[in-house]
């Protein structure tokens, strides 16, 4: 046993930062639940045409509005079958409503088969295929039902996470590196820089988002193609989102300017930028990276309620906020709930990054605690 302790005890004292943060986090059950969710999101946005059944415009005819398939585990025969099966559906008007209603045909039974052959797409633009994770024979199946446009809402909700999660990477990207440069800069230089620039900060933080957003929506040429309107949403997260980010980093950097490496490092010659950004920022790394996981889910936040209000992304794109705003109205929530879904997914990517953020916050200061 003390040879046991002894190793360990060598293990944690020579392990890196970075070793010692891991093992901390994964302590962390919730985080560990939140960086698998945020892991199936990664692949469903790297792989949706692969994932989805359907194309995101592909249409199934008339069926608008079709309620979920309903699977059952027998076959055409009634018999127990361990192959998932799909009832289909047929239109029939009510007699007391004379409304067209959707009703379970079970003369209709198709076997769900996975890797099937069906619309052709090509992987990142490159890679042609044709294969897709489920599907049937003859006919359609949708497993979240259809909106409004015959569309398979399933598929849509696939490929909409890649509008979602893409907007917010790129977006806290640019967020990053502009608060990276002026975090720096006011906390090193401090001075009429410093008042400056957090003077500036204040006023940007100040302008009222929605009634910015609906100039911003005013201002773009309707004749702006949806991807023109994609990459500038996504510049202009990140040139709003920065101004939390640069006043974390320059009270860090105000904390450690006077440290002894830094005398030492300006005493050697070295340049302001390469004290700021070789000797200082590699410090306090760690905290970038949780204030970067918090605040990604904003981003995502940002983007979903605007293009839920009508001031972000417009079809034919599909994001989670485009989803959305088509259940904006109580008639469709109350005949067709199954609209609602993608709101799940924004739940599960926002409290996911909640939590792998609450797992790092505890991870970042790996010495205050042994593993």
């Amino acid at each position: 046993m003390k040879i046991q302790d002894d190793n360990s005890k060598i293990k944690y004292y020579t392990a890196s930062q970075w070793q010692l943060i891991w093992w901390r986090f994964r302590k962390h059950r919730l985080s560990i639940v939140g960086i698998t969710i945020l892991s199936i999101f990664l692949i469903f946005a790297l792989f949706p045409e692969f994932f989805a059944p359907y194309g995101p415009t592909q249409r199934n005819g008339e069926n608008v509005f079709c309620p979920p398939s309903k699977i059952v585990f027998k076959n055409a025969d009634g018999k127990f079958s361990p192959v998932p099966h799909v009832y289909g559906f047929k239109r029939e008007r009510n007699k007391e409503t004379l409304k067209m209603e959707y009703v379970v045909d079970e003369t209709n039974i198709q076997s769900l088969k996975f890797f099937v052959k069906g619309e052709k797409y090509k992987l990142f633009g490159i890679l042609p295929g044709s294969i897709h994770i489920y599907g049937v024979e003859n006919g359609f199946v949708h497993l979240w039902g259809t909106d409004n446009m015959a569309r398979d809402v399933f598929s849509r909700t696939i490929f909409a996470t890649r509008s979602s999660l893409s907007i917010g990477v790129l977006g806290l990207f640019i967020a990053f590196v502009i608060g990276l440069v002026i975090g720096g800069v006011s906390g090193y230089f401090g001075g009429w820089v410093d008042n400056f620039i957090q003077r500036l900060t204040e006023f940007i933080r100040s302008i009222p988002t929605y009634p910015l957003w609906m100039g911003v929506a005013a201002a773009m040429p309707k004749e702006w193609s949806p991807k023109t309107v994609y990459f500038m949403m996504t510049i202009i997260l990140g040139f709003i989102g920065w101004t939390t980010l640069a006043r974390r980093i320059r009270s860090q950097i105000i904390a450690i300017r006077e440290a002894d490496f830094i005398v030492a490092a300006k005493l050697c010659g070295a340049s302001d930028m390469r004290i700021i950004f070789k000797h200082m920022i590699p410090t306090f790394i760690s905290y970038i990276i949780v204030d970067l996981t918090i605040s990604f889910p904003n981003m995502i936040l940002s983007e979903t309620s605007l293009s839920f209000l009508g001031l972000g992304l417009r079809p034919p794109v599909t994001s989670w906020g485009v989803l959305l705003k088509a259940a904006q109205n109580i008639d469709t929530i109350m005949s067709s709930p199954w609209m609602l879904i993608p709101s799940i997914f924004v739940i599960l990517a926002v409290l996911s990054f909640s939590f792998v953020g609450d797992g790092l916050r505890d991870a970042a200061d790996p010495y205050s605690e042994k593993s």
